[in-house]
């Protein structure tokens, strides 16, 4: 079974986000269950640094052995930093996806998003 940290929310295109609650910026990144479905995670096209990302809109890709998968903004905001290690090691989403594979930070517009918490995550995903 995947990872599902309980301290993240989720969407249901399988990304996560970490802030607390009222927080302006948070890090993105794709879940466990996603990194494990793509299988070796060989290039990653992170968003641009600031870029303006909306909810549920293409910000990247992730591309592995097996295929090619958009990467969906959970959240509306603008990209304020990314994880430049990815592109020398993308293989680190495999490894650790929720730590050193987060993916971007983004300075929120607003927190309207419909987001899963770990349950009902882990409901989706079962």
């Amino acid at each position: 079974m995947s990872a599902v940290p309980s301290d993240l929310k989720y969407t249901k295109e399988h990304e996560w986000i970490q802030g607390a609650e009222g927080a302006t910026n948070v890090k993105i990144g794709i879940t466990d269950f996603a990194q494990s479905a793509l299988g070796d995670i060989v290039y990653i096209q992170l968003p641009k640094v600031g870029q303006k990302v909306v909810a549920g809109g293409v910000c990247g890709e992730v591309e592995s052995t097996k295929s090619v998968s958009e990467i969906f903004a959970p959240v509306s905001g603008t990209v304020i930093a990314v994880n430049a290690d990815l592109d020398t090691a993308p293989e680190v989403i495999n490894s650790d996806p929720y730590g050193a594979g987060w993916i971007a930070e983004i300075e929120l517009d607003d927190q309207s998003e419909e987001l899963l918490t770990a349950a009902e995550y882990e409901t989706l995903i079962a």
